[in-house]
């Protein structure tokens, strides 16, 4: 796993301590690995693995609208390598999480829902007070975490 981090380093453009890097990145992870673990179906795995890539090609900390796609692109350049561990459904997965993961809009596939609302549940982290609508978040689980 530290390989697949440093990897991601290699290339990261903003600041590390920035609010979309590594800190937020493990988040995603503990909030998302939380989530899958009572989520019938959920993929821990690819739930982690999108905690990673996600915010990994942003090229500024504001308006990036192509920066999922650029993970997903580094996810699949990664993924004779780092990523032989995927399978190919779960990584269309990963990829499908990276590349629509601020299109907001909620999904009904478990692990995709997952992703999406550990990275929603983690809005806190741009310094606003922000109240999320539940209608945005995907499971069960996410939901019962607000209420």
């Amino acid at each position: 796993m530290e390989d697949i981090v440093r990897t991601i380093l290699e290339g990261y453009e903003l600041p590390v301590d920035g609010v979309h890097g590594p800190a937020h990145w493990a988040r995603v992870s503990r909030a998302g690995l939380k989530l899958a673990k009572i989520t019938p179906g959920a993929d821990q795995e690819v739930v982690h693995m999108f905690a990673l890539f996600h915010d990994s090609r942003r090229e500024n900390e504001d308006t990036d609208p192509d920066h999922g796609f650029r993970g997903a692109e580094l996810a699949r350049s990664m993924r004779g390598t780092h990523l032989m561990h995927l399978n190919d459904a779960q990584f269309e997965l990963l990829r499908c999480a990276c590349v629509h993961h601020t299109d907001g809009e909620i999904s009904t596939d478990p692990t995709i829902g997952c992703c999406w609302d550990a990275d929603r549940l983690d809005l806190g982290r741009v310094g606003v007070e922000l109240e999320i609508d539940p209608e945005y978040l995907s499971t069960v689980a996410a939901r019962r975490m607000l209420s």
